[in-house]
């Protein structure tokens, strides 16, 4: 087995148990989810934000994007609006119940996150997410990992 399967397995495994821990503490205190979270962060961020966005930013088909919007639609926290330039889209935004609960969950997720990785030094944390974000751009740039992407060699 070469150095870069334990490694996989191990970034695997913290990602895992990490978002489980998270998901867990932000559900037991604002009952929502840690992707409705995700997807709550991006709709906020993204200026003229559409279900294709988040499919692009996470990784995950369009008809799970769709539904998971849904799902928050009929929470209460976002509304689907007509697109201004292209009548067969339609852009997210967040509605004041939906700002107020990504407003109170995100001190959650910092919460929990700084808790968990406690253990880690500063300086190693900024190293992981240095190396974690060229990671992920690479991979992003060369379009892999999106639901039917193509194998590479």
């Amino acid at each position: 087995m070469s150095h870069i399967t334990p490694l996989f397995l191990d970034l695997v495994r913290v990602e895992t148990r990490l978002y489980n821990a998270v998901g867990a503490r932000l559900r037991a205190e604002h009952g929502l989810t840690l992707g409705q979270f995700e997807f709550l962060q991006i709709i906020h961020r993204v200026d003229g934000c559409r279900v294709l966005d988040i499919v692009a930013e996470v990784a995950i088909t369009v008809g799970a994007a769709s539904k998971a919007v849904d799902r928050l639609v009929a929470a209460g926290w976002c509304v689907r609006v007509a697109h201004p330039h292209d009548r067969r889209s339609s852009v997210l935004r967040l509605t004041a119940e939906g700002e107020k609960v990504l407003a109170a969950s995100g001190p959650v997720v910092e919460g929990a996150l700084a808790s968990l990785t406690r253990t880690v030094s500063a300086a190693d944390r900024e190293h992981l997410a240095t190396t974690l974000a060229a990671l992920r751009a690479n991979l992003e740039a060369d379009g892999e990992g999106q639901p039917g992407s193509s194998v590479t060699p």
